[in-house]
Order: structure tokens, then C-alpha cells, then sequence
């Protein structure tokens, strides 16, 4: 599968391993994967706990290796971690002992930007996510859902190819994370990042994306790709329209089949 007009991120049969504990059988976690992003997409990836989401984010980021397959972004083979890609976590992984500010700066740091354009790219980013007045905070002083717009904005002020989330709201209580969800859909509206999204939420990979990639329980392949093509710029009334609804419905068949052979697979 070699990368086509306007492929921003391709994933090329890609699979993983994982060997045997103490000798036991090897795991499956992902079956060979093919899955092209185009340039400015938001690709949600819906799938039940464990099958292989998370993996497949973490070979994109170069963060774990794949079996057998291959990873090309803008025609390049990843092979490591690099700035041109942006990776949020579930867990708040700030660095407790810098500031909101210092935590944005840290990746246009490493990358040698001038002082003077720091703190403007800086202030643009906090202005963005909403934490004026927070510049100077520890992380152990905001609430998670400031700690995620603080990681939001750092992987963001660095300007990466493609921006990859993995279930970053999936620790926030619901009002929070509805919240989050605007915010997040109401910077790629504006900024139009090519953004891979990984969620076991069907209403938050519904709202997001404009395709919802469905897995299948381990060993996680695709099962489905399903355009979402529900209008721009989005707020949360949306979820409750006709339209909406329909994808919700679909996509609950498509995941409740999966969460039961997983289920009868334990």
C-alpha cells in the first residue's frame, strides 16, 4: 500500500506481537492493519477495551515497533518518536515540576526556538485552551481537565504533522469531558490538524470525527469505516439530532458484537 494523493499518515499492514510471559503462548494484539489518513482528517478509532487501539497509536507515535507492516507519514517510514508527531495520553503526563508555561515550552525548547517567539506561541496556545491566568501554575494546582488542555496545548505549540490522542478525556467526569470534546473539535476547526483519535466512547468518536475507524476485539483489526458526515462547526446539541442518533445506533450494533466475543473469549 504505498502512500496516494493527499495520504497524510498511512499504516501498511502493520501488526503486532507481543511474545509469552514465562514461556506462555505469544499474543495476537493486532492483526494486520491497513488505514490511510488523508491531510486535515479527524479519524476516531472505536474499538472494546484491549483490542489493540492503544497499541496501534503507540506504533504510529514510534513509541513501540511493529511486528511485521510499516508506518508512513507524509512518505516517510516512522521508526522512532519525533516532533512531527503529537501524542496526549490518558494519564496526565506533565512534568509536575514546571509550570503550565514551562510544560508548553518544553518541546520548543528542545527545538531551539528563540525566547521571543517561545512566549509568543505560548500565549496563543494558553489563550486557545482557555488557562489565562493559569500560567504559572504546578500541575498538582489545576484539575484534570486543566491538567489535559495543558497537554493539549504543549503537543500542539509544537506544531506536529499529526496530532494522536489516546482516550485523553476517559479520566474526566462527563460534564468535563463534553467540555474537552468542544474545545479540542473547536481548535481543529480552526487549525484543521490531521488528528488520530483513539476512544472507547461512541458518542465522543461520533462528535469528533469525520470517520469513526471501528476494531474488532483482540486481535484487533478493522472491521468497519464509517463517515461521519455531520455538519461543521459542531456543539453538543448535535447529539441529540436524528442523524446522530442513526450513527449512534449503528455504531453500538458494531461494538456490542465485539464486546460480546471478547466477553466469550475470557
Amino acid at each position: 500500500m504505498a502512500a496516494g494523493l493527499g495520504e497524510k499518515l498511512v499504516i501498511d499492514g502493520v501488526s503486532r506481537v507481543f511474545s509469552g510471559v514465562r514461556g506462555g503462548a505469544p499474543t495476537r494484539a493486532v492483526e494486520p492493519v491497513r488505514l490511510a489518513v488523508a491531510e486535515n482528517d479527524f479519524i476516531t478509532i472505536l474499538g472494546p477495551s484491549g483490542c489493540g487501539k492503544s497499541t496501534l497509536l503507540r506504533i504510529v507515535a514510534g513509541l513501540d515497533r511493529p511486528s511485521a507492516g510499516r508506518v508512513l507519514l507524509d512518505g516517510r517510514p516512522v521508526t522512532r518518536p519525533g516532533p512531527d508527531r503529537g501524542m496526549v495520553f490518558q494519564s496526565y503526563t506533565l512534568f509536575p515540576w514546571l509550570t503550565v508555561t514551562d510544560n508548553i515550552a518544553f518541546g520548543l525548547r528542545e527545538k531551539g526556538v528563540p525566547a521571543a517567539q517561545r512566549r509568543e506561541i505560548i500565549a496563543a496556545y494558553v489563550e486557545k485552551v482557555g488557562l489565562r491566568g493559569f500560567e504559572n501554575h504546578y500541575p498538582k494546582q489545576l484539575s484534570g481537565g486543566m491538567q489535559q488542555r495543558t497537554a493539549i496545548a504543549r503537543a500542539l505549540a509544537n506544531d506536529p504533522e499529526i496530532l494522536l490522542l489516546d482516550e485523553p478525556f476517559g479520566a474526566l467526569d462527563n460534564q468535563t469531558r463534553g467540555l474537552m470534546q468542544e474545545l479540542l473539535l473547536g481548535i481543529w476547526e480552526r487549525e484543521r490538524k490531521t488528528v488520530l483519535f483513539v476512544t472507547h466512547d461512541i458518542e465522543e468518536a461520533i462528535f469528533l470525527a469525520s470517520r469513526v475507524v471501528v476494531m474488532t476485539a483482540r486481535p484487533g483489526r478493522i472491521k468497519a469505516e464509517v463517515p461521519v458526515d455531520l455538519p461543521h462547526p459542531r456543539d453538543y446539541r448535535m447529539k441529540t439530532s436524528p442523524q446522530f442518533s442513526e450513527l449512534k445506533a449503528r455504531l453500538t450494533e458494531e461494538i456490542r458484537a465485539e464486546a460480546v466475543l471478547a466477553a466469550a473469549a475470557h
